[in-house]
């Protein structure tokens, strides 16, 4: 095994324990670690395409209901992780579910706009997931989901600080891992949440001045801005950047 991979699971499962130990409370009513349930595909993810050193790293905010919440994956709609990524792997179920929001894995019928939009663009530039992951690679900063009582998804910024402060702490140390392993010379925040999260990491990493960091525009639906155009605004912010020619 590639000693990248074998750092990279070993990390990751590290991280799954690690969130799995924290407690929340207010809004908070269920939590879904996919880092245990979708350790399978997650981990087949990992074998498949993080096995050199990248030139982009990406990175999302937390797993979506209707992707990463399903698959494991990244920004994991089930058409795109299963097709073009050509992942597989046994999907099991979360300690506790919410009724609203049932882990339906690989026959989750609903689709994730973002992955969607995100893995779709990507499928357009390279012809193959191998020829795109040569280069570039993406991450979510944080493994947890979280939901109200109603199923309403609750984002990682939201937490109060007494919460939010020893999720960053855990979230932050695997980012620098990941960025240690990877060596990449970008890092892209998808949206300007995960940007604010790279600059910290690097900054409290000795040599930053050695990434080049911004943000592309993130594609939930739920940011207006990405309901117009979305692959051709990003298309112009990567290759404005110097990532994309």
């Amino acid at each position: 095994m590639h000693s990248n991979i074998k750092q990279l699971l070993e990390a990751t499962d590290s991280l799954a324990s690690e969130t799995n130990k924290l407690k929340f409370s207010g809004k908070v009513n269920h939590v879904y670690n996919p880092l245990i349930y979708a350790k399978k595909p997650h981990r087949n993810y990992i074998l498949k395409y993080g096995n050199n050193k990248k030139k982009v790293l990406f990175l999302g905010m937390n797993p979506g209901p209707w992707g990463m919440a399903q698959t494991g994956i990244p920004f994991g709609e089930v058409s795109y992780a299963k097709e073009w990524l050509g992942i597989e792997g046994n999907i099991l179920q979360p300690e506790k579910s919410h009724p609203k929001r049932p882990i339906e894995g690989w026959n989750c019928r609903r689709s994730e706009v973002s992955g969607r939009r995100l893995w779709g663009l990507m499928e357009e530039r390279y012809e193959s997931a191998t020829s795109f992951f040569k280069d570039h690679y993406i991450e979510n900063y944080c493994p947890l989901v979280f939901m109200e009582e109603s199923g309403k998804n609750l984002t990682p910024d939201k937490l109060p600080a007494a919460e939010r402060d020893p999720l960053t702490k855990i979230c932050d140390s695997h980012l620098r891992t990941v960025i240690e392993i990877m060596e990449p010379v970008f890092l892209v925040g998808i949206g300007k949440y995960a940007e604010k999260n790279l600059r910290r990491v690097a900054e409290a990493m000795n040599n930053s001045n050695r990434y080049k960091i911004s943000a592309i525009l993130h594609p939930s639906p739920a940011n207006p801005h990405a309901n117009k155009g979305w692959a051709e605004a990003v298309t112009g912010q990567l290759v404005e950047q110097g990532i994309w020619s």
